[in-house]
């Protein structure tokens, strides 16, 4: 068993009392919030994510509420999703989205050329995912079509969802909506360096100011409007934006990073060994020096942080799974993937003075999702189950941490850390704490002390953990991942203990007593 020394900057003292070491630190430290935005999600046209995933339509056998699946919405509710990224991805510049309004029996089908030649028949359009945010307390987040679409097309779009009155209300109201939808978030353009139109960032930052300038706020709605920023360690693209569009322009800027090494032989969701393993958490971990060069740059241009960063993709990319549909991005989700979730949230939260919204993709089927269908069959994920566990920081503020624990170095070369720790006050005066182990063999003593408090009560502890990394959720057995109530946890006074086993995710809810 190892000790971890954790010096906490948020006004916990965690110290390893068998190296004797403490720490004393102010448990109301800390000024800065996490916005519960970094919880995102995103819903491309990928596969079976929207339709399956979230839309069946209703006259579908699997049970539904205005055709959306009744155990998605309940996963929805629960999860308190902030935000939601939509039509893309790459599927966003070849979206058209009057082809997407009107009587579902007369859209047009398209055929779906970024992931698997899929037809699609275009029954889950703009009121279907409008009216899922509305019904759920969902921010929307549009992606439009910059790449094949037009400036036009691009400003009637938010002007059909926003505008109270004009012609696009007027056909709004035709189409069975006449009050606007609120709309904040819109991302001009999505990886334009790529599938998004393969621009160079100079003529990109030329292309935005365009579209920007017709992206028009209307009563009692203002757009948020995000740029197509850089991926994973392009520190140019960010450079050139910053400096041809600036702040004044744009509000976010976006970032994209996943874990895939490599487009050819990215491994498998639930083949791997622990030496994949633990590359596969260095390569997650390295989102730290990504975020902290690109706040670099704009911190050069922006020292008021005026602009966000919003890591709109990001989450974990294996080999497809043999027997699925090619270009569906089907892959398990294992214990692997909820440490992936749990380090990058940390991570999320020491940057939260820039770092505004986060998507992870994506939600349902694709990547790492929140959870898995097979006709009516549904189950959640591990993932699922780390971003439920972490609830508790959403919109609260982050408490500097200063952990000090052994790194070591994956097979890739990635330093990898041994232990991890978030912690967080909410506006009630709890204080949350999530602890990460993410070793194979060592369990964790932990010694936390909040000094200056006559006690402290424990609200809720829970854990999840697994005896393999390669531990999954199935049809079959839907609960063999999920969370339970944590035991090993102990307060006296202002001190609370804590042993947590290997591959293992704790949140702890505390209320100090004054």
């Amino acid at each position: 068993m190892k000790h971890i020394i954790i010096p906490v900057a948020l006004g916990l003292a965690i110290s390893a009392q068998a190296a004797d070491i403490s720490l004393t630190v102010d448990p109301y430290a800390g000024t800065d919030t996490i916005s519960r935005m970094v919880y995102g999600q995103f819903a491309e046209h990928l596969g079976a994510c929207v339709y399956e995933g979230i839309w069946v339509g209703e006259d579908s056998p699997i049970p539904n509420t205005k055709g959306y699946r009744n155990d998605a919405l309940k996963a929805l509710r629960e999860l308190k999703v902030p935000v939601l990224r939509w039509p893309g991805g790459c599927f966003a510049d070849d979206y058209h989205w009057r082809d997407g309004i009107g009587d579902p029996a007369k859209r047009p089908t398209l055929i779906n050329n970024n992931w698997g030649g899929t037809q699609e028949d275009n029954s889950f359009g703009t009121h279907e995912f409008f009216n899922l945010c509305e019904m759920l307390g969902i921010e929307p987040y549009l992606s439009v079509n910059i790449g094949s679409g037009a400036v036009q097309e691009a400003a009637q779009w938010i002007e059909y969802v926003t505008a109270p009155n004009g012609p696009m209300a007027a056909e709004r109201a035709a189409n069975g909506r006449r009050e606007p939808w609120k709309l904040k978030y819109v991302g001009i353009g999505n990886e334009s360096w790529g599938c998004g139109g393969n621009m160079r960032p100079e003529y990109y930052s030329d292309v935005y100011r365009r579209y920007s300038t017709y992206m028009r706020n209307q009563p009692g709605n203002t757009l948020y409007r995000i740029a197509s920023g850089a991926s994973d360690y392009d520190y140019n693209w960010t450079a050139v934006l910053m400096d041809r569009v600036g702040a004044g322009r744009m509000d976010g800027l976006s970032l994209h990073y996943y874990t895939a090494e490599g487009w050819n032989n990215k491994g498998t969701a639930t083949g791997f060994d622990d030496d994949k393993y633990y590359s596969t958490l260095g390569k997650a971990l390295e989102i730290d020096t990504v975020i902290r060069r690109h706040i670099a740059i704009m911190d050069e241009k922006d020292p008021k942080a005026h602009v966000g960063l919003m890591v709109d993709e990001w989450g974990t990319w294996y080999d497809e799974e043999p027997g699925t549909t090619p270009g569906h991005l089907f892959q398990q989700n294992t214990m692997r993937d909820a440490m992936v979730a749990a380090l990058t949230l940390d991570i999320f939260h020491r940057y939260s003075e820039r770092v505004r919204m986060a998507n992870i993709a994506q939600i349902a089927n694709v990547l790492q999702a929140m959870w898995l269908t097979k006709g009516e069959k549904f189950l959640l994920t591990p993932t699922y189950h780390v971003f439920r566990m972490y609830l508790p920081h959403q919109d609260a503020v982050n408490i500097p941490l200063d952990i000090k624990a052994p790194v070591f170095k994956a097979a890739n070369g990635r330093p990898v850390v041994e232990f991890d720790a978030t912690a967080s006050r909410a506006a009630d005066g709890s204080v949350s704490i999530s602890l990460v182990n993410p070793m194979l063999k060592e369990s964790d003593k932990v010694a936390i002390e909040l000094p200056g408090i006559k006690g402290l009560d424990i609200e809720r502890a829970e854990i999840l953990t697994a005896s393999a990394p390669q531990a999954i959720n199935t049809f079959e057995k839907p609960d063999a991942v999920a969370p339970a109530p944590f035991k090993d946890v102990k307060a006296k006074g202002s001190h609370l203990d804590a042993k947590l086993p290997p591959l293992s995710i704790v949140t702890i809810t505390l209320r100090p007593r004054k």
